[in-house]
């Protein structure tokens, strides 16, 4: 175990010095090791409450503990006492280990001291440690800010739903079946399961794809419920032209597929991440002589479009992935304030630029995977206002699909329709 700590805290520090979750996960070793998933459990835990962890280690020492490695270590001990309910001896054992191994062999006093005292005065602890909000909703001041102005009946929520472990979501390919199918072949494996809006199923337990009856035979993809809409509300039909503007890894370029035949472009920038979207229309058995995987910048279509208008475009733009920190916690450590306006600018150029592209009396579906309301209102009227010939449509979400506009809220355990924080805005052609 102390190995699974020393790797997890390793990786934690890589993404609080800059590397992406995955980057740092390889980085560190664990993925190469008989531990990897629960390394990896360790490490999206820790970091969905760093900000907590983080505070409980410098209250617990009387002054800043001098080595980084040391608080990452102790952090992830915590966590697992916190949150994994793991055997109490075995971790603090585990964990002055890894912090003589990691750190060096005096460390491991003060690590046993710390641990210890932890469990003595726990209660006590944690009150002092969340006196102050970063510690509290365990996300930066700035982003808890920019959540209260933007949201000040649903902040709360919203941060806290941040910090939950989020459900196992699939997507029934309904091109190779019902989803209801999907449920008893599931169910005949004592699988348990429930439905989500159209087309869902969720997996509680979680447990790994492979482990799935379907996978390799595309009867499924993995896709958030949030992100089960983007395909609905784009209502692509038969023999339309459609371009997913920023395609990969390919989750919705698929949905659409699997619900209308189409002619269909799956453009981006990233010809690694391209690769994925290939290799997800292969095992969904979607791949065909109408379906271009293209790499290249929405906001530049002279470098890639042929000039034929499209009779529906996916904007999934890229953002600052606020409404997704539950899957991806590093990126609310990763983010910078100044990230939101130079994404907001990026978003503004590609919806100018993709309008050109879309034929009269078509739509435009504008999405992204944020909360922050610049990246998604804001952008949204802005575009309405500048642009005579868009007009804006209501979008109407099923009963169960927690919305306020075009936001969806992220959503804590026991909701109906679990989500992540998407918005959708969907524009027609004059």
């Amino acid at each position: 175990m102390d190995l699974s700590q020393r790797q997890a805290a390793d990786a934690i520090l890589r993404v609080m010095n800059g590397a992406t979750l995955a980057r740092a996960l390889e980085a560190s070793g664990a993925e190469a090791t008989p531990a990897r998933a629960f390394v990896r459990e360790i490490v999206y835990g820790t970091l969905r409450h760093w900000g907590t962890l983080e505070a409980i280690v410098r209250e617990l020492a009387h002054k800043p503990p001098g080595d980084e490695r040391l608080v990452a270590i102790l952090a992830v001990a915590i966590y697992q006492l916190e949150h994994m309910r793991a055997e109490p001896h075995a971790v603090v054992d585990r964990a002055v280990d890894a912090a003589g191994d990691a750190v060096r062999p005096q460390a491991k006093r003060l690590a046993n001291a710390l641990l210890r005292r932890f469990l003595r005065e726990r209660e006590a602890v944690l009150a002092r440690a969340s006196s102050t909000p970063v510690a509290r909703w365990s996300h930066p001041r700035w982003w808890i800010g920019r959540v209260r102005a933007d949201w000040p009946a649903h902040w709360e929520a919203i941060l806290a739903a941040g910090n939950e472990h989020p459900p196992l979501t699939l997507r029934a390919n309904v091109r190779m079946g019902a989803r209801d199918g999907l449920a008893s072949r599931f169910a005949a494996q004592g699988i348990a399961c429930e439905p989500v809006g159209e087309a869902g199923l969720i997996v509680a337990p979680p447990r790994p794809l492979r482990e799935l009856p379907g996978f390799d035979d595309g009867a499924f993809s993995v896709q958030d419920a949030g992100a089960q809409l983007a395909a609905p509300l784009l209502g692509a039909r038969d023999a339309e032209r459609v371009l997913d503007a920023c395609a990969a890894p390919g989750g919705k370029a698929t949905h659409i597929l699997e619900r209308a035949s189409v002619e269909l472009t799956a453009l981006d920038t990233d010809g690694l991440r391209l690769a994925r979207v290939a290799e997800n229309l292969a095992r969904l058995r979607l791949a065909s002589d109408r379906v271009q995987v293209l790499a290249g910048d929405a906001a530049a279509p002279a470098s890639w479009w042929d000039g034929r208008p499209y009779d529906r475009i996916l904007a999934d733009v890229p953002c600052t992935a606020s409404g997704i920190v539950r899957r991806h916690p590093d990126v609310k450590w990763l983010r910078r304030a100044s990230d939101v306006a130079a994404l907001a600018a990026a978003q503004h150029a590609m919806l100018d630029a993709l309008w050109g592209c879309l034929a009269r009396g078509g739509t435009l579906l504008y999405a992204t995977c944020s909360v922050f309301v610049e990246e998604n209102e804001a952008q949204a009227g802005a575009f309405a206002a500048r642009t005579p010939d868009a007009l804006r449509e209501m979008l109407v979400f099923p009963p169960e699909v927690e919305a306020s506009g075009g936001q969806l809220l992220p959503s804590l355990p026991g909701a109906r329709h679990n989500q992540d924080g998407f918005f959708y805005a969907r524009f027609r052609k004059a």
